[in-house]
């Protein structure tokens, strides 16, 4: 048991390598840490960090295998993930600049849509695949094994997402008009939308 927990080490750098490069949620969190700031941000994070502690633990213990019997199933998410996305997108990039919007009205991803979104999100299954495949201890009980694997994956994995909700909070002060925030949304809109194509190929 102990040693196939020697592999923590190498796991914790794959996950930081993953969870820090850019994807889907990356890019929703600089743009939802430059329009709402980190806190307000919060609960997109643990959404994130939550959801793909649910995947990983389900991909250990049978999900992927299902998905691979039924890909019709997969083939749906896939697109419900893809319309959801695209909806992100043009919400983020038609958002008025945050000193012109209704503070009420503007909210950021919450932490449920957040963590459903995970499993439409294809970096998020490469991500627990291969954490799942390479580094899951083979003595003991399967489901604690894939429990504590997951679990020590968001530790991990949520100072990293969290440097792009601050990435974004840093773009903001750079962001001085409201000529330049429409910009920028537009930006992080496109970007955001570009990743459905990384969904549906």
């Amino acid at each position: 048991m102990l040693e196939g927990w020697v592999a923590l080490g190498p796991a914790a750098l794959y996950m930081i390598s993953m969870s820090i490069t850019p994807g889907p949620n990356n890019v929703m969190l600089t743009a939802s840490g430059a329009n709402y700031g980190y806190r307000r941000t919060l609960p997109h994070l643990l959404g994130i960090a939550l959801g793909c502690f649910v995947l990983f633990t389900a991909i250990a213990l049978g999900l992927g295998v299902l998905f691979e019997r039924y890909p019709v199933v997969q083939n749906a998410l896939r697109l419900i993930g893809s319309a959801y996305l695209l909806y992100l997108a043009w919400k983020i990039a038609t958002a008025p600049p945050p000193e012109f919007s209704d503070a009420a009205a503007a909210k950021p991803l919450s932490l449920w849509q957040a963590a459903a979104f995970q499993f439409a999100n294809p970096k998020a299954w490469v991500m627990g695949l291969a954490l799942m495949a390479g580094f899951l201890p083979e003595g003991g009980p399967v489901w604690l094994n894939a429990l504590l694997l997951a679990g020590l994956a968001e530790i991990v994995a949520f100072p990293c997402i969290s440097l792009w909700a601050g990435f974004g909070m840093a773009i903001r002060h750079w962001l001085t008009t409201p000529q330049a925030w429409r910009r920028f949304n537009v930006v992080m809109g496109v970007l955001t939308a570009a990743c459905v194509f990384f969904i549906l190929r």
